[in-house]
């Protein structure tokens, strides 16, 4: 609707450019969260929601998504649509801060072209691992991060609240989106969601992995642009 800002969250070592064909869709009114400065989720939707008054309807992608649902706990009055892709909603898992400070410490040893060659390729579709012009876009986006951004949003993750503790309570209309071919955040676990939100939908998305909205811009941008502006 007319009166609602509409707030785009990126996901770990993202910007805008995941949200490009969508925010195209949309007429350029999406407003695009800035998740660099913060070392937690529920700081991060904190800040949006400071930074934005009024009603709201929220995108994430990713961490994005996790960041999406703290803005809708926080403030259940104010958001008046959620789309989440790619995302989870499970605490920590055993181990999982383990494997993540190595990957921290690997991107302060390395630096960020080899964190990119090392961390995107299992994030897309296995097909879409060979086409240089989706990895250049997604290469270029992690070099325009830092190590120390890395640091903090993995601090963040590692930190993350239990989402699917308070999931059963947000009652706005949601729309759930995945990659058919995401490993890191499977079909199966949109569909634990599905059953957990009140209103909700689940749209899964052929030929792409967990960076659906770049693997295949048009159709992920057909499902959530009119969703956001309440047209669907």
């Amino acid at each position: 609707m007319a009166d609602e800002t509409i707030i785009l969250v990126p996901g770990l070592l993202s910007d805008g450019v995941v949200w490009r064909a969508v925010d195209l869709a949309l007429g350029g009114r999406g407003v695009v969260a800035d998740l660099s400065t913060r070392d937690d989720l529920t700081r991060m939707a904190e800040d949006l929601l400071a930074a934005n008054p009024g009603p709201l309807a929220v995108a994430g992608h990713s961490m994005g998504a996790r960041v999406a649902m703290e803005m809708a706990r926080l403030a259940p009055d104010r958001i008046r649509r959620l789309a989440l892709l790619d995302t989870g909603i499970h605490p920590l898992r055993d181990g999982e801060t383990e494997k993540r400070e190595a990957i921290t410490r690997f991107a302060h040893e390395h630096g960020m072209q080899a964190l990119a060659e090392r961390w995107l390729p299992p994030m897309v579709a296995e097909r879409n691992q060979a086409d240089a012009e989706l990895m250049g876009t997604l290469t270029a986006m992690v070099l325009r991060m830092d190590a120390d951004l890395h640091a903090r949003q993995i601090r963040a993750l590692t930190r993350r609240p239990d989402a699917s503790a308070y999931l059963h309570r947000i009652n706005c209309p949601a729309l759930l989106v995945v990659g058919r071919e995401d490993a890191w955040s499977p079909v199966a676990q949109h569909q634990e969601m599905a059953r957990l939100l009140p209103h909700a939908r689940l749209e899964i998305v052929d030929g792409a992995g967990h960076f659906a909205p770049v693997e295949r811009p048009d159709a992920v941008a057909r499902l959530v642009a009119p969703f956001l502006l309440g047209q669907d």
